[in-house]
């Protein structure tokens, strides 16, 4: 066993898939301890709200202490913040209008883009195609006009005796907090969903969900698959021939199709985590089954096998003690290959409103579906989708990883 262990971790393949498996199942598994809460808990009032560090405004205005910098580009940083895309792609418009080159606007370098408007712009002239575009042109100058004033914020207190604002705090462009002193703030690495919910918190739980479907799903199609192929390939005869004739069906019968029938027929209400995972799995064993069959129709007549027989062992102690120990290495990368094959057919039947119950747990599937269904892509919210994508990659390849070194290490044909 040692000796197969060190063969094992010797292969770079598996060791390369082994490191990135254990380091998303880490993931899965500690963050949730460090950093306990509802991973479907709404938090956003808003829909995608992009990744940052977001600092209570109101808690920013009553910290205790402030402090003043005068940083080098800090005016800078405050103008182009100013100044919108929108107007910016406006701004480029009336240029063009005006008849400059493509080339010579640049809608990025917002003093260069401020120089070219104010040398450019003539409210006499009626570029417009309409009035209400030259009007909007006209309130855009008078926008950028005061683009560069700064002045100092008044933060008044409604005085109930008198009725009148009392100035409680003035606020200066060189006034700065120190986020540690504010009261209420917010870390989301990865922004929130189209519920507002913390999507790095719900990539991590669905992380841990996904890989206990996969993990259930192969279990029960390894299992399955495991017991037909001894039980054909060691009996043949009539066995033989019923279970291949179930094998050859749902050979013919396409198995993600079977799983969608199967899926749909299952109310919503009744499609928790471990029923997808159960039928994934019961549609999952038939190649299981073909190539275990296989190996020991190879087994059965070696010589150690005919002297247990003429032993007089049990079919049970000749199957556990002289066949399943020369398979068990092909049955553990069957095994990893269905953990993988049940990930992805989860990811497919969410994606098909076909997963588990949206109300109770995250998956990878259903936030793939959600980012989809509410157009995640067109609005350009790229953390709600690409990094549940990434995830799904990394847990196939290095499955697919694992098994491939195995198949090096156990394979005859494929060694050094």
């Amino acid at each position: 066993m040692k000796n197969t262990l060190r063969q094992v971790f010797r292969s770079g393949k598996f060791v390369t898939g082994f490191v990135i498996f254990s380091a998303i199942l880490l993931l899965a598994v500690i963050y949730p301890i460090i950093s306990p809460g509802n991973p479907l808990q709404m938090i956003g009032l808003n829909s995608f709200i992009k990744p940052g560090t977001y600092v209570s405004v109101y808690d920013s205005l009553n910290t205790q202490r402030t402090y003043t910098f005068k940083l080098p580009g800090a005016a800078e940083k405050r103008i182009d913040s100013k100044l919108s895309n929108e107007d910016r792609l406006n701004i480029k418009d009336y240029l063009l209008r005006f008849g400059l080159p493509e080339e010579a606007v640049d809608i990025e370098q917002t003093h260069d883009l401020l120089a070219l408007w104010w040398n450019n712009y003539d409210p006499e002239l009626r570029l417009g195609s309409t009035i209400a575009e030259n009007r909007y042109f006209a309130r855009l100058d008078d926008k950028l006009a005061g683009i560069f004033e700064s002045e100092d914020i008044e933060v008044g207190e409604l005085d109930p005796d008198t009725g009148e604002y009392v100035r409680k705090k003035m606020v200066t462009e060189t006034d700065y907090v120190n986020v540690s002193d504010v009261a209420n703030v917010i870390r989301l690495p990865l922004g929130t969903d189209n519920f507002g919910r913390d999507t790095f918190r719900e990539l991590v739980s669905a992380i841990g969900t996904s890989l206990q479907i996969g993990l259930i799903a192969g279990t029960v199609a390894t299992l399955i698959g495991l017991l037909l192929g001894l039980l054909a390939g060691y009996l043949g005869g009539v066995a033989d021939d019923i279970i291949m004739f179930f094998s050859n069906l749902f050979t013919v019968i396409p198995g993600f199709v079977l799983l969608i029938l199967i899926a749909y027929s299952i109310d919503q209400s009744q499609r928790g985590v471990t029923t997808v995972a159960i039928v994934i799995g019961l549609t999952s064993w038939v190649w299981t089954t073909r190539s275990v069959r296989a190996q020991v129709i190879s087994l059965r007549s070696r010589d150690h096998v005919n002297l247990s027989k003429l032993s007089g062992h049990s079919l049970p102690r000749l199957i556990i003690t002289d066949i399943l120990p020369y398979i068990a290495s092909y049955v553990v990368m069957a095994f990893i290959l269905q953990i993988s094959s049940g990930i992805l057919a989860e990811a497919g039947l969410s994606m098909l409103g076909l997963g588990p119950k949206t109300t109770d747990t995250a998956t990878l599937g259903l936030m793939m579906d959600w980012a989809m269904r509410y157009t995640a892509h067109i609005s350009g919210a790229w953390w709600a989708y690409y990094p549940v994508v990434l995830v799904i990659a990394l847990v196939s390849f290095s499955l697919n990883l694992m098994n491939t070194g195995l198949d090096q290490i156990f394979n005859p044909q494929l060694r050094d």
